[in-house]
């Protein structure tokens, strides 16, 4: 499902307009960005929820040469599926 399925599904499921349905995605989207670039941890019971993890610098190989390469530090997004989601999925 790609963004525009979902803004579709969106409507349809909560009887708005496609317009209505991308804004309020978009606004989602945004708010998420935000709270996760502070640091913040989202839940949203029964779906699931968000962290900011730090992966630490490593050493990688480059698979062509075989060469070692230094991946530096990054921040990433981890989520975890809350448990309605998960009964859903299995």
């Amino acid at each position: 499902m790609n963004k525009a399925e979902l803004i579709d599904a969106m409507a349809s499921d909560a009887g708005l307009s496609k317009a209505d349905a991308k804004r309020a995605l978009d606004g989602f989207i945004n708010a998420t960005g935000q709270a996760l670039k502070k640091g913040e941890r989202i839940a949203l019971v029964g779906f699931g929820s968000f962290s900011v993890s730090n992966r630490a610098a490593r050493v990688g190989r480059n698979p062509q040469t075989g060469k070692e390469i230094q991946i530096a530090a990054k921040n990433v997004v981890r989520f975890k599926a809350g448990s309605d989601l998960a009964k859903k999925v299995n």
